[in-house]
């Protein structure tokens, strides 16, 4: 589903945007660059499964999380 999104710009980056970009292709341009910053509860979710299934990276976390029992870290 798409949604419309209304923008004001400075005339100059606008013109300039059409020349560098297309008219037609102005909406595809900035959906792509806002994704790039903006992330996803999916994006999130595929991360977290992706840092889940590293089993040696989650052994290291776990040993350092369980090495800071006891220690104070104020």
């Amino acid at each position: 589903m798409h949604r419309k999104l209304t923008i004001t710009i400075d005339e100059e980056l606008y013109q300039n945007l059409q020349q560098q970009v297309g008219t037609g292709n102005i909406s595809a341009f900035v959906e792509n660059l806002i994704r790039q910053h903006v992330l996803t509860r999916r994006d999130l979710e595929e991360g977290y499964k992706a840092m889940a299934a590293d089993t040696e990276h989650e052994a290291d976390a776990y040993e350092w999380a369980e090495g800071l029992i006891g220690v104070d870290v104020t």
